[in-house]
């Protein structure tokens, strides 16, 4: 699954940084999360790193974004060859 900000998000700048694959935003309101760019960092760390740094816990995986670990390394694979 890609991962989501939730409206709990205080904008306190620390998740887009960490982002190794540039899949998080400033958006509207909050910091978005692009579903097509984000693998949960698979392929670069063992967990999300997004989701380490965030003081208020506010990143969850996207209902909306399910996808394997499979799905998701093969989406990395994709990105990396760009």
């Amino acid at each position: 699954m890609a991962l989501m900000i939730t409206d709990e998000c205080i904008n306190c700048d620390v998740c887009e940084p960490e982002c190794p694959n540039g899949a998080i935003a400033q958006g509207d309101e909050i910091y978005v999360i692009d579903p097509s760019l984000c693998t949960e960092c698979v392929g670069h760390y063992d967990t999300p790193q997004c989701i380490e740094v965030c003081p208020v816990d506010c990143i969850v995986k996207d209902p909306e974004h399910e996808e394997s670990n499979d799905d998701l390394k093969a989406k990395y694979e994709r990105l990396q060859s760009k």
